[in-house]
């Protein structure tokens, strides 16, 4: 690819990241049987991930999509997390899956749960691809984790910088320098 310069390293392959899904895929189609899950894909980052995802689920599931911005164009979150487009479906009684691509301060995620918990769902579970649990700042903890990564800022398989490299088939480091400060 064109931008392999702008990158530190490649952190998780493409093979290792279908293998990682196929795995999710087989614990939510376990877990859910009979249940009749939504899956609530969190815009953008989630598209890649969530279509993966959901063709390795055995049972019948239903789809539909938040879109929230905390982060904007910016490498740094703002700490303030807005609703964009708001889900299309009733979650009253449901059983709710929360698709995301990453978690790391956890602000996101645990306002997500919040929001939807007001909703009324006969559940609530978090799937996410990475899970970087050295910068938490609240006390979240996803329910189904692809894997734990480190502390560097990461692209690719739909996660982005400034909307850049979410088409990679692999999760990569972004270079320093590649990142502009604010």
């Amino acid at each position: 690819m064109e931008f392999q310069d702008e990158f530190e390293q490649i952190l998780l392959t493409e093979e290792e990241i279908n293998q990682k899904v196929k795995s999710l895929g087989v614990q939510l189609t376990e877990d859910y049987r009979d249940k009749n899950p939504l899956l609530v894909g969190v815009l953008r980052g989630c598209v890649t991930f969530m279509a993966d995802l959901m063709r390795e689920i055995e049972v019948p599931v239903e789809l539909d999509f938040l879109s929230v911005a905390s982060y904007g164009q910016s490498a740094f979150t703002s700490g303030v997390v807005r609703v964009l487009k708001d889900l299309s479906e009733d979650v009253d009684g449901r059983h709710v899956i929360l698709i995301e691509d990453i978690v790391d301060s956890g602000l996101t995620l645990n306002y997500l749960i919040n929001y939807l918990n007001g909703r009324n769902p006969a559940s609530i579970a978090t799937c996410v691809l990475l899970d970087k649990p050295y910068r938490r700042e609240v006390d979240v903890k996803a329910d189904y984790v692809g894997f734990e990564v480190p502390d560097k800022f990461l692209v690719g398989y739909g996660l982005d910088y400034a909307q850049k490299y979410r088409n990679l088939p692999y999760v990569a480091t972004l270079k320093d320098n590649a990142i502009e400060e604010e």
